[in-house]
């Protein structure tokens, strides 16, 4: 029987590696495969972690990174990429050199500043690096409000409103700002655009601590993008998405729960 060409969009997370599988790769991969794209992952970090927090972070090198995406762009076409963990400022360029490459492929990122339990994973170098160069690039930003304010530089006390805007004139071209850090009985997450009205999501919070809720977020975002939706629905069906791995969250570990990524129905 002889192979069919593929028709499946390849999506490619940048990101680290993380053991347990609760975030990192392994989780953007279970995602993509779920939306039906073809997972493809590039590693900027190993991390030594259990699913209670992170213990210590690896850094791996910007010249292999570049060297394998180079690789790997010239092989497939990549639909969309996803962009996680850093690591360091040496992998932010040679992100930022790998996306420079290929400016009509959309980029989702996820700024992962600190773990889920707080743990800081990013020095203010490294956030002023992402800021200055890799936020330009950008075409949909996810931070929570606590990354937005780092990002930023504002205070904390900043309204979402101005961290959307001043993320705008940084350079992303669409920000999502999730309000899963925040309090209240529910998750407010906040669109902003270059060329649109702000919109406003209200989700009700789950009680509970959850890992990896932030890639499964932008993984289905950038997966959605990649079959062809356009922003505004890629990030509404994604926040549905992940609303529903978090409620069939499961108890993999001794620390926090991990998010569902089976089949669930985004319309």
């Amino acid at each position: 029987m002889p192979i069919s060409k593929n028709d499946t969009p390849i999506a490619l997370s940048i990101s680290g590696h993380d053991p347990t599988g609760g975030a990192g790769v392994i989780a953007d991969a279970e995602v993509f495969t779920q939306f039906g794209c073809h997972p493809c992952t590039i590693l900027t970090c190993q991390t030594v972690q259990d699913s209670s927090t992170v213990h210590r972070l690896i850094s791996l090198s910007g010249n292999n990174l570049i060297e394998q995406a180079n690789i790997l762009f010239n092989d497939m076409p990549i639909a969309a990429i996803k962009i996680g963990l850093t690591g360091s400022v040496e992998c932010v360029e040679a992100i930022v050199n790998v996306v420079l490459k290929h400016p009509n492929i959309p980029v989702v990122f996820d700024p992962i500043l600190a773990s889920g339990d707080g743990t800081a994973l990013a020095s203010e170098k490294l956030i002023r690096t992402i800021a200055d160069t890799l936020l330009p690039l950008v075409d949909v930003l996810t931070p929570n409000t606590l990354e937005a304010v780092k990002l930023c530089s504002l205070s904390t006390n900043s309204s979402i409103d101005s961290l959307g805007k001043t993320l705008l004139k940084q350079g992303a071209k669409n920000v999502l700002i999730t309000g899963g850090h925040e309090h209240g009985e529910q998750i407010i997450n906040h669109l902003f655009q270059a060329n649109a009205a702000s919109q406003q999501y209200s989700w009700i919070r789950l009680h509970g601590e959850y890992h990896g809720t932030g890639c499964t977020l932008a993984s289905a975002i950038a997966a959605l993008i990649a079959k062809g939706e356009s922003i505004p629905s890629a990030v509404e069906q994604a926040q549905t998405y992940t609303d529903q791995a978090i409620r069939h969250a499961r108890k993999i570990g001794k620390g926090q729960a991990f998010p569902s990524r089976g089949h669930i129905d985004t319309k």
